[in-house]
């Protein structure tokens, strides 16, 4: 058989199909088939990332949800239901600690306090005192040691009385060249005190402040009264729960 013949007879072989080497096979098929290989392979993996990542991304019940708003615990469990109600029966007084800030007048000029009150049975407490008097000229500081005697009420107000003796520090302004001058004082007077709730009161106290001290040119003892007005809060503390 000479090389003509050889050639038409593959090309007729190729035209019946009996080569399976004679038809190609078009190339998208090939990659088709081996994309299609690669996606079912992988499918797989991607499914179990995914479920993993769920399962870390998702918080246990209970816990709290990452930027979810979180509701205030307040400090004392009791207003959380009722802000503002009062336990009944007699204020309770014993082994509580009071801090009270304040302001108000002493004589015609402006007086801020801070006060700080322990007491030791139902009837008495004793307080520490700082007051500030800012004048035009000179200010003064005040220290007093207060005794305080009450008797408890079923009531949202409760009434005091108040007894102290300090000391009166006057400090010269910046036009005077001067040292600052220490005086004697004794307060006598009393306040009420009305609860917002149990740890809350609204105070109000009256006192008559008198200064002693001695006149500039003489060895004269002289003193000085003052009213004092004050209004303030008092925030309760019981000790040794």
């Amino acid at each position: 058989m000479n090389g003509h013949s050889r050639n038409r007879t593959q090309r007729r072989a190729a035209r019946s199909g009996d080569g399976a080497w004679a038809r190609p096979r078009a190339p998208w098929m090939a990659s088709a088939i081996v994309c299609a290989a690669a996606w079912l392979t992988a499918l797989p993996f991607a499914r179990a990332a995914q479920g993993d990542a769920t399962a870390v991304s998702a918080p246990p019940r209970g816990a709290p949800v990452p930027g979810a708003a979180r509701a205030l615990t307040p400090l004392v469990p009791e207003v959380a239901s009722a802000p503002f109600a009062l336990a009944p029966g007699k204020r309770p007084f014993l082994h509580r600690l009071a801090f009270s800030p304040g302001f108000g007048k002493l004589g015609n000029e402006r007086l801020f306090a801070f006060r700080l009150a322990y007491n030791p049975n139902r009837w008495l407490g004793y307080e520490a005192a700082i007051g500030h008097n800012p004048g035009a000229s000179v200010h003064a500081l005040f220290n007093t040691f207060n005794v305080l005697l009450r008797y408890p009420l079923p009531w949202r107000v409760q009434p005091y009385g108040s007894l102290g003796y300090g000391m009166m520090l006057v400090f010269p302004g910046r036009a005077f060249n001067a040292d600052p001058v220490t005086k004697n004082a004794l307060a006598f007077g009393g306040g009420l005190e009305l609860y917002v709730r149990n740890d809350v009161a609204l105070r109000v106290e009256l006192r008559e402040t008198t200064v002693i001290g001695g006149e500039r040119n003489s060895g004269d003892t002289i003193a000085y009264q003052y009213g004092e007005a004050t209004i303030g809060l008092s925030f309760y503390r019981t000790l040794g729960r």
